[in-house]
């Protein structure tokens, strides 16, 4: 009898081993077979999705404890919540750009730069400083463009200016006087110290006060836009002829930066009469 009850136990135990090695290898086989239908994108059949209310991911801060629960003595300190950041009200749109003017003393830098800026206030508070920076903000495309423009003086302390005028600038603009001669054999200098501290910005040269040039003898004109030609192939520059004064190519040449930047369709036509404000490229 004992033996036939051993017999019955050892029966029992290997059946209940068996089922349970069955159960385990079932399991597996369905853990194996769901992650299978997750990563081919199939939804099992038995899967359940809760959508979330619109703020449970944000972690909200814990109740105060209850009155009863504070010890007598203890302040309790209250946890503020995480801060919360609204995309609407910041400037995701806003794209600053540095813009650089280079060129000797008075030669119409300071005018042509309140010209486009259009605020005459900043530039007299500026100008003491000796390195002129005015913003400019358009809108294109949609987004909005700030132009931070820095104009160093052309005096005795432009050395010093120029690395920081120059360093981050994504266009490098060296103006000369169109009326004097001698500012003009100064852009090959102008250039190099730039391009010392910027090797990729963008150059443009620019002749200035073109309202007086036009009064000068046809064949000087010939002749300095001539130079100023040569000048602007030298160092793979595009040349415009400006006036501060009647607005001439002022516009124009910012129009011109934020195409080559951006890649936009505009095209700036090219004009070699002299008598007229050239645009050379």
């Amino acid at each position: 009898m004992s033996q036939l009850c051993r017999k019955v136990g050892r029966s029992s135990t290997l059946r209940r081993r068996f089922q349970h090695r069955v159960s385990v290898l079932r399991r597996s086989i369905l853990r194996v077979l769901h992650r299978f239908l997750l990563c081919s994108g199939r939804k099992p059949a038995n899967a359940v999705y809760t959508m979330l209310p619109p703020h449970a991911a944000l972690p909200s801060s814990p109740p105060p404890p209850p009155a009863s629960a504070v010890e007598p003595g203890r302040e309790t300190v209250q946890v503020a919540p995480p801060p919360v950041f609204h995309t609407h009200d910041m400037d995701s749109d806003l794209v600053s750009l540095k813009i650089t003017l280079l060129g000797d003393c008075q030669i119409g830098k300071t005018s042509f730069l309140v010209k486009y800026v259009g605020d005459e206030n900043e530039q007299q508070e500026q100008q003491r400083k000796g390195l002129n920076q005015m913003d400019k903000t358009l809108v294109v495309r949609g987004a909005r463009i700030s132009y931070c423009i820095w104009e160093v003086q052309g005096d005795g302390k432009s050395e010093e200016q120029i690395p920081m005028a120059c360093m981050d600038s994504v266009a490098i603009l060296i103006m000369f006087d169109l009326t004097s001669r001698c500012t003009l054999n100064s852009v090959l200098g102008w250039y190099k110290e730039a391009r010392k501290w910027n090797q990729t910005a963008i150059p443009v040269l620019i002749g200035t006060k073109f309202d007086d040039f036009i009064q000068l003898p046809i064949d000087l004109q010939w002749t300095i836009a001539s130079e100023a030609r040569t000048y602007a192939k030298a160092i793979n520059a595009t040349l415009f002829f400006s006036s501060a004064t009647y607005n001439i190519n002022v516009n124009k040449i910012f129009k011109f930066i934020t195409a080559k930047l951006f890649d936009l369709p505009w095209t700036v036509e090219r004009n070699l009469t002299v008598g007229e404000p050239i645009i050379d490229f």
